[in-house]
């Protein structure tokens, strides 16, 4: 397993195409939840390219599934308090491990800043719903920790039941097949374009470097992606 920690991850040469930014409450194709939604909807925003392979991984989906999609880009600035929130909390239960055990096990729920994917507008949480929106049953709730679920967050997990399991193969067809890698500690988590993405796939260097959304622009995107 290959964590955000990882020296190769932030070893991976960092560069941006300049792909613009869509709103996702402009795509009717996607459901979009508002349990993550910030005042200035930065949360509804991913890359062109992202956007269209969410909408080939929701074609490839059983029919009466869709994609859920909860969370796409991450500012600077919530990303470091993320990051900062638990480890402090966890520094806090163990007193006794080493800072660099406190940072590994850290980086196990959310990413270092200088390497995020959610800053890149190349990461997403999403989860599978039914098409009136019930949300099925994926083993633990988005962003349950490894410390409170006992690592049965991790996509893998072994402890997780058998609908739950299957819920999550389904996902795994239907993103990995659209190009997108998902970051195993976090069944919710998936990215293209960025260094995580990058290094998982042999991809010389990122496609998505760290953005200031607020000097960006959202583009229309077509289904047909």
């Amino acid at each position: 397993m290959i964590l955000l920690s990882d020296p190769r991850v932030a070893a991976v040469p960092s560069a941006d195409d300049g792909e613009e930014f869509v709103d996702l409450r402009e795509v009717p194709e996607l459901r979009l939840d508002g349990r993550a939604a910030d005042p200035a909807g930065a949360y509804a925003r991913l890359r062109v390219g992202v956007v269209g392979r969410l909408l080939a991984a929701q074609r490839a989906l059983p029919g009466g599934l869709r994609l859920l999609v909860v969370e796409g880009y991450r500012p600077y600035r919530a990303q470091l308090a993320i990051f900062t929130g638990y480890r402090d909390e966890l520094r806090r239960r163990h007193p006794d491990w080493s800072p660099q055990r406190l940072h590994v096990e850290t980086t196990k729920f959310v990413s270092p800043v200088e390497v995020a994917p959610h800053s890149t507008g190349g990461a997403v949480d999403l989860t599978l719903c039914t098409d009136d929106g019930m949300e099925l049953d994926l083993g633990t709730v988005i962003d349950a920790t490894p410390e409170d679920s006992a690592d049965a967050c991790f996509t893998d997990a072994p402890t997780i039941g058998g609908a739950a399991r299957r819920h999550r193969q389904i996902m795994v067809d239907a993103l990995g097949g659209a190009g997108m890698v998902n970051y195993p500690t976090e069944w919710w988590h998936w990215s293209y374009g960025d260094r995580y993405w990058a290094l998982i796939t042999g991809a010389p260097r990122t496609r998505y470097g760290p953005v200031d959304l607020a000097a960006t622009r959202s583009v229309p995107v077509s289904a047909e992606r």
